[in-house]
C-alpha cells in the first residue's frame, strides 16, 4: 500500500502510536506503515512507573510493589506507596498486545527487518527515503529513531544500565519491596546505584545504573554486577534468565518545533523521557494518545509537548548539580525520599506535580548540600 504516514522505528514510541491509531474509529486511521529494523521482538526491556490515577496501559502490568526504598551511606529510606504502587510492564506484554492490535486493522502495516538507509527528503507533497526494502514514500513521517549513537556532550548526563533477571535456587527476595536506588560511593565522577525489582521470593531483576557525562556500554558494568549478585544472593546458586542494557539521555535538548509539520521526531531522544529521571513509558503513552487523535482528525502529527517552564527549570538545575557535584547525589536522593510526602513526590516524578508539590520538593532540597551544590553548578565555568 502507499501510506499516508510512515513511522520510522517500531520501539516503544512507534508501537505506542501505531496501537493508538489502530483503535481510531471508522476510516479515521491514516494508511500507515511502521518500519522496524529488528527481525523479531524479544524480552529486552522492562518499563516501570508509578500507578498514579492517570497511568495508561495498566492492564499490562505484571507486578506492583506497595513499598520502595532508597539507600545511601548506610541509611535506608522506606517509602509506603500503596496508594500509587510502583508498577512494571515487561516488554513481551507490550510488544505482543501492540503487534496483535496492529494486525487486526488493514490500515496499518508493521514491517520488521527493514532498515532506513537515507534521511527523508521531501519532493512536492511527499517524503521519500531509501530502505533495505526499497524506496518508501508518504505524506507524513513520525521519526522515533535515535538521532545516532549516543555521544558525550549531547546530554547533561547519560543514564546507562545493565540488568539481569535471575532465578535463585532458594527463596531470598521480598516480593512486596523494590529497591529503586541503592547508592555506591561516587568514584571518578560517576554516580552508581543498584536497582532491585523482586517478582517472587526466588526471581528478581537486578540492575546496575551509572549516571555519567558519557554513555557507557554493557562491558563497563561487569565487576559491579558481580558484586551486586554476590551481595544479594549470599552464596545461593542462581540462573540468569535474560539480560537487558540501555542508555537514556538526561537533559538532552528537545528538538525545535518542526519546520515542516508533516515530519516530526519523537521518542526517548526527542522529549519522550523525563530529563531528571529517565522515566519515559507514561510520557510516551500520553504523547501517542494526543498524536493519534490529531492524525485521526486529519491534522499533522504532534511532537512531544514541552514541559512547563517551572519543571524544566527544576530539572535543569537538579541535573547541573548532579553533573558538577556528583558526590552529592546519594544524599540528595535520600533527602527527597525521606523529607517529601510520598504522594507529592510521586506526582512530581510522574509529571503531574502541582505548585504545592513543587514547593515541597524545593523545601526538601534547599537546605544544606543542595543549596551549596546549586550555587556551585550555576557559577561553574564548565560548559553545560
Amino acid at each position: 500500500m502507499r501510506p499516508d504516514l510512515l513511522i520510522l522505528g517500531g520501539g516503544c514510541a512507534g508501537l505506542s502510536l501505531a496501537r493508538r491509531l489502530s483503535s481510531a474509529p471508522g476510516q479515521r486511521c491514516p494508511e500507515t506503515v511502521v518500519l522496524e529494523s529488528r527481525q523479531a521482538y524479544a524480552d529486552d526491556r522492562t518499563w516501570c512507573f508509578w500507578s498514579e490515577p492517570g497511568a495508561q496501559l495498566t492492564h499490562l502490568v505484571r507486578h506492583r510493589w506497595p513499598g520502595v526504598y532508597v539507600a545511601a551511606n548506610g541509611i535506608v529510606a522506606n517509602v509506603d506507596c500503596r496508594a500509587f504502587p510502583y508498577a512494571m510492564i515487561p516488554s513481551p506484554a507490550f510488544y505482543g498486545e501492540s503487534v496483535s492490535m496492529i494486525g487486526k486493522t488493514t490500515q496499518i502495516q508493521l514491517e520488521l527487518g527493514v532498515s532506513v538507509l537515507s534521511e527523508p527528503i521531501k519532493a512536492g507533497k511527499e517524503w521519500h527515503l531509501e530502505t533495505t526494502a526499497g524506496t518508501r514514500s508518504a505524506r507524513m513521517i513520525v521519526d522515533t529513531r535515535p538521532p545516532g549513537p549516543p555521544l558525550r556532550g549531547e546530554a547533561l548526563l547519560w543514564q546507562s544500565f545493565v540488568g539481569h533477571e535471575i532465578e535463585s535456587a532458594e527463596p531470598v527476595f521480598q516480593p512486596d519491596l523494590a529497591g529503586i536506588m541503592d547508592f555506591a560511593p561516587v568514584r571518578g565522577g560517576r554516580i552508581l546505584f543498584f536497582y532491585l525489582l523482586p517478582f517472587s521470593a526466588d526471581r528478581a531483576l537486578l540492575e546496575v545504573t551509572i549516571l555519567a557525562e558519557e554513555p557507557l556500554g554493557p562491558g563497563v558494568f561487569h565487576d559491579e554486577m558481580q558484586q551486586f549478585l554476590t551481595r544479594t544472593l549470599r552464596g545461593r546458586a542462581y540462573t540468569i534468565r535474560r539480560s537487558e542494557h540501555g542508555i537514556l539521555p538526561m537533559g538532552m535538548p528537545q528538538p525545535p518545533a518542526p519546520a515542516d509539520p508533516t515530519y516530526v521526531k519523537a521518542g526517548v531522544f526527542s522529549g519522550g523521557a523525563r530529563p531528571s529521571s529517565g522515566y519515559a513509558f507514561q510520557r510516551i503513552q500520553r504523547w501517542a494518545k494526543d498524536c493519534a487523535k490529531a492524525l485521526a482528525d486529519g491534522l499533522p502529527p504532534l511532537p512531544h509537548p514541552r514541559d512547563p517552564l517551572p519543571l524544566r527549570a527544576m530539572d535543569a538545575l537538579f541535573l547541573r548539580v548532579l553533573r558538577h557535584q556528583p558526590e552529592l547525589a546519594p544524599e540528595l536522593f535520600l533527602t527527597l525520599f525521606q523529607k517529601v510526602d510520598s504522594a507529592r513526590l510521586i506526582r512530581f516524578l510522574s509529571d503531574g506535580g502541582t505548585p504545592l508539590d513543587f514547593a515541597a520538593i524545593i523545601s526538601g532540597l534547599l537546605p544544606g548540600p543542595f543549596l551549596r551544590g546549586a550555587f556551585s553548578a550555576l557559577t561553574s565555568s564548565r560548559p553545560p
